[in-house]
């Protein structure tokens, strides 16, 4: 059986795609959860219908859990009404698809959007897991956020510490592992690749890391046309250089 309850007390490997093949390999690179996304190239959007319903149909049966983004536009997290009005309608729809999680942020002057949160989090109607997304890691004091983000009902934390990527802001992240104190799971993201996340793991003391295990597809039209960025593909050799090392408990000992 591939899934999460293969590697019970194993530090988890989430994988965030955006598309159906991409959950495929994350799938059999030995991924516990996906994060599905439209866009990955824009730092990820609320995905389509038709995307939701064709991972769910190859991942509910390998039991690995989606969690789907809700991130109704591209840019900042500082959302007015008609956005967030937007994002509960997506949450909405995207539970009713079946979806097993959602992924969503919002920020105000430099700190977590404590009402809008709540109010987002208040109108999905049940109970949800629910992860914040690096959200919190443009607020003044990501550490301090945790315990709002906790308040709220969030259940994971995908951070880089606040930093450019997850080793560069490892002092932080450990700071929120403590500061979490097991009421949520805190998940380092950016930047995580095969040769640094076991040292990474050991340094934050996190239950759970993030990435997106990718590499670049060259498509020669875009270079001719300019139809956006190069698009990338999940790589399954890349999952396991993620799932091995944080699987090794003698090398994360040795660190």
């Amino acid at each position: 059986m591939v899934g999460s309850a293969r590697r019970t007390g194993a530090v988890a490997l989430e994988i965030c795609v955006e598309s159906v093949a991409g959950a495929m390999a994350a799938i059999a690179g030995g991924c516990d959860r996906i994060e599905l996304c439209s866009a990955l190239a824009l730092g990820g959007l609320t995905p389509s219908a038709g995307l939701v319903a064709g991972v769910l149909e190859v991942a509910v049966p390998a039991g690995v859990p989606v969690r789907a983004m809700v991130r109704p536009r591209p840019g900042d997290f500082a959302y007015d009404a008609a956005d967030l009005a937007l994002a509960a309608r997506e949450a909405r729809a995207l539970i009713a698809a079946g979806v097993q999680g959602l992924v969503f942020g919002a920020t105000d002057g430099g700190a977590l959007a404590t009402a809008a949160l709540q109010e987002w989090c208040a109108g999905l109607g049940a109970e949800v897991p629910l992860t914040l997304h690096r959200a919190i890691d443009v607020v003044a004091d990501p550490v301090a956020a945790v315990d709002v983000a906790v308040a709220l009902g969030f259940d994971h934390i995908l951070t880089s510490g606040g930093a450019r990527s997850a080793p560069e802001g490892a002092a932080t992240i450990a700071r929120m592992v403590e500061r979490a104190a097991g009421r949520c799971t805190i998940m380092a993201g950016a930047g995580v690749a095969p040769g640094n996340v076991a040292a990474l793991v050991a340094a934050t003391g996190v239950a759970a890391v993030h990435g997106s295990a990718s590499e670049a597809v060259t498509v020669i039209e875009n270079d001719r046309f300019g139809f956006g960025p190069h698009p990338r593909t999940t790589s399954v050799s890349l999952v396991r250089g993620l799932r091995e090392p944080i699987d090794d408990k003698s090398n994360l000992g040795q660190l």
